[in-house]
């Protein structure tokens, strides 16, 4: 049986229009892989911020800071997307700021806190707004029987991008000494190579995939879209006013901000862990990173099947009790091993986890107000990036580095998650995402 199969996707679209909505994931997953877990987070407290007694606790800080300033611009954004169907367009200025916010991290250094900061606030904005509108695209492309197997595609194809940027900058890393190259110059080459596989990999869905939605508005009206701008809080609030009625969907926004909590806290701070607990060296901590995007990868692609088979709502509950035993090893880890074996339950859990939750906002969302449902989605999810990060930073600075009893708060998160998830219902909610898109087009 073909892994890939048309059947799975809507008519008129192209399997190389999926390929190429994969490939943005394969594109920004370097980033996030590279900067915000495996190197520059580490670089940040161990030189940039070096010999402050709250480094730790100020990368968190300039982390929620850039997931604040998400949270402010999204629902603008989300709003302008949807009624000129000019999601393409937004997500192309995204990519280019992202990538040049990366490349501005090449002139980092001992002291550079204000332009590292400035630098990751820039990049990791413009990175949530490019995950946010190409999630916004998968409804457009998949058949709602297959919306998990496809989200699936894309995350499993995304770990793919992380694993073949870490792996060059693995090869910078460890051949930088014998080039000559100082460690500041080796982190700085490790961003040019992130910069450059996410300018690559992120071209195809520029080229190949189709605007399907339906303008409501004229790009080139800017009286009107200044006035979309100034109400789209109103919209954030009438969504939020909506949730009674979306009732599923809101139980799995409470549910995916309780779990991105952790997941956040594993993406930003799993290396400074590693480092501070567990001695590891810059080069273990890569090749860690390297070998855990493999098992993400496999993860991900094999739980989209699973997702479609079982349901998104078992599926979901399954690797929110993997990233519960993925807490427990870790906070136990005395050896090594241990937080290999720990690692690689994260890395299990983490595609699957987030694949399963972009599906099931496919599922619950209204046809027409998918960029809102999205938007409102990915708030929850960045709010999460400010708190989960920062109660760990919170924890280590008051407890005088103590980051076991942080990793133990965070596994909390994780288990208010499970009791979100129970009151969701799939059908339920399906249908009324379907009543609602039929009440706005008859409207």
């Amino acid at each position: 049986m073909a892994l890939f199969t048309q059947d799975a996707l809507k008519p008129g679209v192209a399997m190389r229009e999926v390929w190429s909505w994969a490939a943005f994931d394969f594109a920004n997953s370097g980033y996030t892989t590279v900067v915000l877990t495996a190197v520059f987070n580490a670089y940040f407290v161990s030189t940039v911020a070096a010999g402050h007694e709250a480094a730790t606790f100020l990368w968190t800080l300039v982390i929620a800071l850039s997931n604040a300033v998400s949270m402010l611009a999204m629902p603008m954004i989300g709003a302008v997307a949807d009624a000129t169907a000019t999601k393409k367009r937004w997500l192309f200025v995204a990519t280019l700021l992202c990538i040049l916010g990366t490349l501005g991290l090449m002139l980092t250094g001992e002291g550079t806190i204000l332009w590292a900061g400035a630098m990751i606030v820039v990049s990791n904005l413009a990175f949530n707004v490019g995950e946010s509108l190409n999630s916004a695209f998968l409804p457009e492309l998949a058949r709602e029987e297959a919306i998990g197997k496809v989200s699936g595609w894309g995350w499993s194809f995304g770990y793919c991008g992380g694993i073949v940027t870490l792996g060059l900058c693995i090869v910078v890393v460890l051949f930088g000494p014998t080039w000559g190259l100082t460690t500041d110059q080796t982190v700085a080459g490790t961003m040019a190579v992130t910069a450059l596989v996410f300018a690559v990999a992120a071209a195809p869905i520029f080229l190949f995939v189709k605007e399907r939605s339906r303008p409501r508005l004229s790009a080139d009206d800017r009286e009107a879209i200044k006035s979309l701008c100034a109400e789209s809080f109103k919209e954030v609030r009438s969504t939020l006013k909506s949730l009674p009625v979306f009732r599923d969907f809101a139980w799995l926004a409470v549910c995916g901000f309780c779990y991105q909590c952790g997941v956040a806290v594993v993406i930003t701070l799993s290396s400074v862990y590693a480092s501070a607990v567990m001695g590891f060296t810059t080069t273990d901590t890569l090749v860690m990173v390297f070998l855990v995007n493999i098992t993400a990868a496999l993860g991900a692609f094999a739980f989209g099947y699973v997702q479609d088979r079982i349901g998104h709502k078992l599926a979901l509950g399954l690797t929110l009790c993997v990233w519960l035993a993925m807490i427990a090893v870790a906070y136990l880890s005395s050896e090594t091993w241990h937080f290999w074996v720990a690692a690689n339950l994260a890395g299990l859990a983490m595609g699957s986890s987030q694949s399963a939750g972009r599906a099931m906002v496919a599922v619950f969302a209204p046809a027409s107000r998918l960029a809102e449902f999205y938007s409102f989605w990915n708030m929850a999810l960045w709010l999460a990036a400010i708190v989960g990060p920062l109660s760990y930073g919170a924890i280590t600075w008051a407890t005088g580095n103590d980051h076991r009893s942080a990793i133990l708060v965070t596994g909390f998160f994780f288990l208010l998650s499970i009791v979100a998830l129970l009151p969701i219902n799939m059908k339920r909610g399906a249908e009324i995402g379907k009543l609602a898109s039929e009440k706005n087009e008859t409207a």
